[in-house]
């Protein structure tokens, strides 16, 4: 497998979630803003034509796009990594609530931050609106992750996009719950493995 890639996007969340799968793959760098691939110089658009990370190319070829589907994949690839609850239980759904949550109230809602185009006024506004956090802290107090003893993929995509919010200035000071979780999931090894691989500084 290859997993495309961005260092600092939320393609760290496919990769934390293939070394806590255990899965080999190759880690190919993507340049996000001429869509192409560093090492080679090709084009990245024949991979992903939305020439957005990450992307999975499987072993036959076939390419796999948008997060969900990645960690969803890699998480049924490896089951006994318990990264995503058994199909067809209320803790799966639980799961998919989760993950949903993540990629519309918080994934999107940062986006702007990261727009030299937005107004500053605008930002301050993101950053001033709580509910989407005091969300997570109720689903991070009870700890020790997400959905309760195990680290799932949910733990994969939220970690990683709560980083991106305290490098957009977010201070997450008003949520105790929210800063133990985000040091408790940046030491465990995977994670630790996947942040010092793709050259990013843990603060």
């Amino acid at each position: 497998m290859k997993l495309f890639y961005s260092p600092g996007a939320s393609s760290l969340s496919s990769h934390i979630a293939l070394r806590e799968a255990g899965l080999a793959a190759e880690l190919v760098r993507v340049n996000l803003e001429t869509k192409t691939l560093p090492a080679s110089g090709q084009s990245y658009l024949a991979i992903h034509p939305m020439g957005k990370v990450p992307a999975l190319m499987l072993d036959d070829g076939a390419v796999l796009t948008e997060g969900l589907a990645v960690l969803a994949y890699l998480a049924d690839l490896a089951p006994a990594s318990q990264l995503a609850p058994a199909a067809g239980t209320i803790e799966r759904y639980r799961l998919l609530e989760a993950l949903s949550f993540v990629a519309t109230e918080l994934h999107k809602g940062f986006a702007p931050m990261f727009d030299a185009e937005v107004p500053a006024s605008f930002k301050q506004r993101l950053l001033r609106d709580a509910r989407a956090f005091e969300r997570v802290d109720a689903l991070v107090r009870p700890g020790p992750y997400v959905l309760g003893a195990h680290f799932t993929v949910a733990d994969a995509y939220l970690y990683p996009i709560l980083r991106l919010g305290s490098h957009a200035g977010l201070d997450f000071s008003r949520w105790p719950a929210i800063e133990a979780y985000m040091t408790r999931v940046s030491r465990r090894p995977a994670v630790r493995a996947a942040v010092h691989a793709e050259g990013l500084i843990e603060g």
